[in-house]
């Protein structure tokens, strides 16, 4: 069925409880995963250019930091439930077009993402990766909702 799952993440919560279902496909299947997060590039204005120089090496060390971290976290769900896992961090303007660059070009026949479950104004106003992903994917993409113990 699936050999190879590319799980993409931002380290928060829904992402971690999502890892487990996901770790329990992956282990039924036989399939590897991959957990990746994608960072956003430095944007800085300023009127200071010499702030920028000084800036971009911290914030290259704090964001490769951050990231590696986020994706380790839930790379150690799966480790966890006995699922083989890498990690990949990779830096890109819009992570949707990240998340299908790194699924086509690691060969993943699945992405699976966690939704975080934005409704009305909000998910109009920010947007959803996972729907991003859904609508320009060409290989399946399995979106895994967290349990909503509030009624909405």
């Amino acid at each position: 069925m699936f050999t190879h799952i590319l799980f993409p993440t931002d380290g928060g919560a829904p992402s971690l409880e999502a890892m487990v279902p996901c770790a329990r496909l992956a282990l039924s299947v036989g399939a590897r995963l991959t957990v990746l997060h994608v960072s956003a590039p430095l944007h800085f204005l300023t009127v200071r250019p010499g702030l920028l120089t000084d800036m971009a090496p911290l914030y290259s060390v704090h964001r490769h930091d951050v990231a590696n971290a986020c994706a380790e976290q839930v790379a150690a769900v799966a480790r966890a439930h006995g699922v083989a896992c890498e990690t990949l961090v990779v830096e890109h303007e819009s992570p949707c077009q990240a998340i299908i660059e790194v699924a086509r070009t690691q060969h993943c026949d699945l992405v699976a993402m966690a939704s975080h479950g934005l409704g009305g104004w909000r998910a109009w106003l920010i947007g959803s990766e996972t729907h991003k992903v859904l609508s320009h994917s060409s290989i399946p993409v399995l979106v895994l909702r967290q349990q909503d113990s509030q009624p909405a």
